[in-house]
């Protein structure tokens, strides 16, 4: 593995965090986050247009920029410095990857260059789980989570020949899925004893049979939103044989990569803005980080968030060759290398990253005092980041005993062996 960064990834890194210095700051951050979409929308565009950031892993015949996991990571962490409210994880990291893998050649050439561009914003509605248990980072890949049983869920039925599907059900939280132009809904078709999951494209403008509504959320930058569908009209995307399940499993390690990452950028940023604090906080006539328990505790969280980096930039890289080496053929779902092995480094990097950006937020408030918690501080943001991050992609124990599993850790033991050892 070579860490150091190529200069077109150097490249990416800077010029984004130039730009987000200029275009998002805090008072432009509250300002997004109210409005309709829930993000600044020309700042979207123009991070499509300057960067191509919706396109940085769509293949170059498609309008896109070409990368692939490690340069959405670096863009991940740079956004989350901020607490940039985007759609960059829900388009970039789950939409385009999904249409690129499963969609017809006609779906990815109508669909690709429009996310490419940043014209397409895209969600992907989950029924009945959380993304990382779909994804696989918390347990076996399955299709329970689309519907599972006689009821719930999403359910799905063909129109006729010719004429379609039509989507029955509910989802509950949908990442940025209240403005997005473009819905992906997993759902059961073929009933309950022979049924298996799909996926389904709703396509810009139609609203007959969809409702959303954008749902009150813990952090704001991070917006969220119910689905409701009734007999609404609907596109198989790909083919009717499956594979979603899989398919969503090997793209969990990329979005793994990228939510750890994300989470650094955060923790950093909070620890940088918590050190500035305790440089003019001054108590009993000096600066408060001059004293002595202040200054361990702030070095244990530098040591916290370097390592958290480090495993989520590790993740990233195994992310990529596991996908290029899955590209070739060469490489089978098991070893180092393989989509089991980059799920396991990238859920143990996600859980450090998770407990870094908790550790980070918690210190930050108790060293800011009063101020912290106030809603005009912005440090409270950090704190709701961190506080949603772990409900929505966590908990941590559960990510590293899936990426346990995943390595064999405890293959061939009994579970007392297990839990003493």
């Amino acid at each position: 593995m070579d860490a150091a960064f190529t200069e077109e990834q150097g490249e990416i890194r800077r010029t984004l965090r130039e730009l987000l210095l200029k275009r998002c700051g805090p008072e432009e951050l509250r300002a997004a986050v109210r409005t309709r979409a829930g993000h600044d929308e020309a700042l979207w565009r123009q991070l499509a247009e300057q960067l191509g950031l919706p396109g940085l892993a769509v293949e170059r015949h498609y309008g896109g920029v070409g990368c692939g996991p490690t340069e959405l990571a670096l863009a991940c962490e740079e956004t989350g410095r901020v607490l940039l409210p985007s759609p960059l994880l829900a388009t970039a990291g789950l939409v385009a990857p999904l249409v690129a893998a499963l969609g017809t050649r006609a779906q990815r050439t109508e669909l690709l260059p429009r996310i490419a561009s940043g014209e397409l914003t895209g969600a992907l509605a989950l029924p009945c789980a959380s993304l990382t248990a779909a994804l696989g980072l918390t347990g076996p890949p399955g299709g329970a989570w689309a519907g599972g049983g006689r009821t719930g869920g999403v359910q799905a039925r063909q129109a006729g020949e010719g004429r379609g599907w039509r989507l029955y059900g509910e989802a509950a939280q949908v990442l940025d899925g209240h403005t997005a132009g473009l819905l992906l809904v997993a759902a059961r078709a073929g009933g309950y004893v022979s049924g298996r999951t799909l996926l389904f494209v709703l396509r810009p403008g139609v609203v007959r049979g969809v409702r959303r509504t954008r749902l009150t959320a813990l952090d704001e930058t991070r917006p969220q939103a119910r689905i409701e569908l009734r007999d609404a009209e609907a596109d198989l995307l790909g083919s009717a044989d499956g594979g979603v399940p899989e398919a969503l499993a090997r793209l969990g390690a990329s979005v793994a990569a990228m939510l750890a990452a994300e989470a650094v950028g955060a923790a950093d940023r909070a620890l940088e803005r918590t050190v500035e604090h305790v440089r003019t906080r001054e108590q009993f006539g000096r600066p408060i980080g001059s004293f002595q328990a202040v200054k361990h505790r702030l070095a244990d969280l530098y040591v916290s968030v370097q390592a958290a980096r480090s495993a989520a930039y590790y993740a990233a890289w195994a992310a990529g060759q596991s996908s290029s080496a899955s590209e070739d053929g060469s490489s089978a779902a098991e070893g180092p290398y393989g989509a089991g092995g980059a799920a396991a480094d990238a859920g143990v990097a996600l859980a450090h990253a998770l407990e870094a950006l908790g550790s980070v937020a918690a210190e930050a408030v108790q060293l800011h005092g009063g101020i912290g918690v106030t809603w005009e501080h912005d440090i409270q943001l950090y704190f709701k980041r961190a506080a949603s991050d772990g409900l929505l992609f966590g908990p941590p124990e559960r990510l590293r005993a899936r990426a346990a599993e995943l390595a064999g850790l405890f293959a061939g033991r009994t579970g007392r062996e297990a839990v003493t050892s």
